[in-house]
């Protein structure tokens, strides 16, 4: 399998909490709807990282499964892609989406 990792920075004005609640509950259905996706998971960042002023390097995690690239590539080309794209901006600082395309090797079942 493909696996995507995408690393996401909220909006400054989004409190961690809004950035998470919207993330999961508004964001994460339309991504689910992408019919390639064989899984999809959202890792937040835990709440101790922001503990006394800290800011972390990003405010969690988004991680999709593909069968293979084909399928990877053929999911940008579906109108709930497009949604997912558009819905961004609502949450997603700008120019903080670093991916990354990878295939597992587990090492530890």
């Amino acid at each position: 399998m493909i696996k995507l990792v995408f690393c996401l920075r909220r909006l400054p004005h989004l409190s961690r909490e809004e950035f998470q609640r919207y993330w999961r509950d508004i964001h994460g259905p339309l991504a689910a709807q992408i019919p390639m996706i064989r899984r999809y998971v959202q890792s937040h960042t835990r709440a101790s990282a922001y503990e006394r002023g800290r800011t972390p390097a990003y405010d969690g995690v988004a991680i999709t499964w593909f069968d293979d690239t084909q399928a990877m590539r053929a999911s940008a080309g579906t109108a709930q892609y497009a949604l997912v794209r558009a819905d961004e901006p609502h949450f997603i600082a700008p120019g903080a989406l670093p991916i990354i395309i990878t295939t597992e090797h587990v090492i530890l079942p």
